[in-house]
């Protein structure tokens, strides 16, 4: 994974949020207060999510199909592919 300091920043950065989250729900701030809030800590996991999958299509996939082993471009294949409905439910 490329630039794995930048992802883990974001991350942490997420996890701040979410603690955030959950001193207004103890606090039992307005509800679109922390709905909203839920919605930017979504946002920035998707951010993360986008860039993860970037960077291994960028890299491992593309060593997949470029490889000589048929079954492993099949698998990898297959993997993106389960990925992607999965992601589309």
């Amino acid at each position: 994974m490329h630039n794995k300091i930048a992802l883990i920043n974001r991350l942490k950065s997420a996890v701040g949020h979410l603690n955030g989250i959950i001193a207004m729900v103890e606090e039992d701030r307005y509800c679109i207060e922390v709905i909203k809030q839920i919605q930017a800590v979504q946002a920035a996991l998707a951010k993360v999510n986008h860039l993860i999958l970037d960077d291994h299509l960028r890299n491992c996939m593309i060593t997949a199909v470029r490889g000589e082993d048929a079954a492993e471009r099949e698998r990898a294949l297959n993997e993106i592919s389960e990925l992607f409905a999965q992601m589309s439910r």
